[in-house]
């Protein structure tokens, strides 16, 4: 059997997971786009609960597991859900994780975390999560969440990235107190009284604290004295960089030092 009208129930549930974050969170999955975004959620050990396929599009040789439900759907009905032009022709309907602090396992004695506080754009969520992977770093931190995680543009800006990286979200005060417990030196990236990245030594047990674009770091990161303030040296007549740009900056010279 396979599906051919966009107004079967099954699909109209996808197609509202896909724009409402309240119905994400509250039953606990996702909708995943894609051949390579699928096929990095299952090396990730994600649950599918359902994948939806349109024979006429779909070429791949994904493993799919045995005990997941495949449903074949035209290709009207696949274009109807998909998120972004393409086509691969598979949709999965996935669990959500838990992201607790307490889940974090790190890879090494001197880790290497990023912490994002607040931040509000999905592509910049998914450019750093790319970052985060590129350079292997221990976890990814968003302290006080606004976006949802699992919104369909910080799964397609993050190609993947998003199921490969150690993700946990907390608010700041718990994320503070997690670092202080695993000893992992702080370092602010905050314009206000702070000196050269350049100046730092980053093969230690390091995290990076991001701001959002809109307001900075907000002031529980900024007064503290057992977090190091730093700044990435301007050139021009501009103060400030897109968020996942400097995430990568700052990262990229931890691994340099690391190297």
């Amino acid at each position: 059997m396979t599906i051919t009208s966009p107004k079967n129930t099954q699909i109209k549930y996808l197609k509202q997971l896909q724009s409402k974050s309240k119905l994400r969170i509250r039953d606990n999955c996702f909708v995943v786009e894609g051949v390579r975004e699928i096929e990095m959620a299952l090396k990730s050990r994600y649950r599918f609960k359902t994948i939806f396929i349109s024979e006429e599009l779909y070429n791949a040789e994904l493993n799919l597991p045995s005990d997941v439900e495949i449903i074949k759907i035209s290709t009207v009905v696949y274009e109807y859900l998909a998120y972004r032009s393409g086509t691969e022709g598979i949709i999965g309907l996935a669990e959500s994780r838990s992201h607790a602090l307490s889940d974090l396992r790190f890879k090494s004695d001197s880790p290497l975390i990023l912490v994002l506080e607040s931040p509000e754009k999905p592509g910049n969520i998914g450019a750093i999560l790319r970052t985060a992977d590129a350079s292997s770093v221990d976890a990814v931190i968003i302290a006080n969440p606004i976006t949802d995680l699992y919104n369909p543009n910080t799964i397609r800006s993050s190609l993947g990235a998003v199921f490969t990286n150690q993700i946990a979200m907390a608010n700041s005060e718990k994320v503070i107190e997690f670092l202080q417990d695993q000893h992992i030196q702080m370092y602010a990236a905050t314009l206000q009284n702070s000196n050269s990245y350049l100046k730092h030594d980053y093969t230690k047990p390091t995290a990076f604290v991001m701001g959002s674009e809109a307001h900075g770091l907000a002031e529980i990161w900024r007064k503290r004295k057992d977090i190091q303030a730093i700044n990435i040296p301007m050139q021009g007549d501009l103060d400030s960089m897109n968020l996942s740009v400097s995430t990568a900056i700052l990262t990229f010279e931890a691994v340099r030092q690391r190297s």
